[in-house]
């Protein structure tokens, strides 16, 4: 169940009506970032899988500078499930949490290897069966990797739709389904890059842009400046 607030009504139906205006928002967004991209570097659907579990807790950057080399030494599921678990943490130590992201990162591919006959599956429901794969890392991969329509809740995500009012919850899986139910379906995946973006540049945890922001008439929040 979502965790509503003011901004939010439910019939009892059950049915969810926003104050938030989704189509104009969504129109601001997109004026602003015509064609977001993701921001982690990689050139097949293998190396995103790798790249977004070293994001976790670690800025996109960061992760760039460590696959740079990562990626010129491992360069198939064989090397990742194969490496020496010491030298591999080494190599991924400035992500951060590098002994369990290692750990997971080899285990995911020797599962993909046993389990899924060596290819990334490319559905929500098989790779979240994989280690170190939830439900975000599954949705950027579909998205980036795949071009399936997703939407991946990262702390910008959901600060920023909580902070608009198109979602009232600090559940990812709640806000989730808020902003896929309020977005149109054809433009998920680019209105999640778009999120992200603005909350890198303009919506930031602390001190954000408020003035200079493009949807400050349409944001709910009671602390925007």
């Amino acid at each position: 169940m979502v965790d509503l607030q003011k901004n939010a009504f439910s019939d009892f139906s059950g049915n969810f009506t926003y104050m938030a205006d989704a189509k104009k928002i969504v129109k601001l967004l997109l004026e602003k970032y015509p064609k977001p991209k993701i921001a982690l570097n990689f050139s097949n659907t293998l190396e995103l899988l790798i790249a977004t579990i070293l994001s976790a807790r670690c800025t996109d950057a960061k992760v760039n500078e460590v696959t740079g080399n990562v990626f010129m030494k491992y360069r198939t599921l064989r090397d990742f499930a194969n490496a020496d678990l010491n030298t591999f943490e080494m190599e991924i130590r400035p992500t951060g949490f590098y002994k369990n992201k290692a750990k997971m990162i080899v285990e995911c591919c020797r599962k993909i290897i046993d389990e899924f006959s060596g290819k990334v599956p490319d559905t929500l429901e098989k790779l979240t069966t994989l280690p170190g794969v939830g439900r975000k890392t599954a949705n950027v991969v579909l998205g980036g990797a795949f071009g399936k329509q997703t939407m991946a809740v990262d702390t910008h995500v959901l600060r920023v739709s909580n902070r608009l009012g198109m979602a009232h919850s600090t559940n990812p899986d709640n806000v989730e389904e808020e902003l896929v139910r309020q977005l149109p379906e054809n433009k998920l995946s680019l209105l999640n890059l778009a999120l992200i973006f603005h909350g890198r540049e303009t919506c930031a945890a602390i001190k954000p842009k408020c003035s200079r922001c493009v949807l400050y008439e349409e944001c709910e929040w009671p602390e925007k400046i």
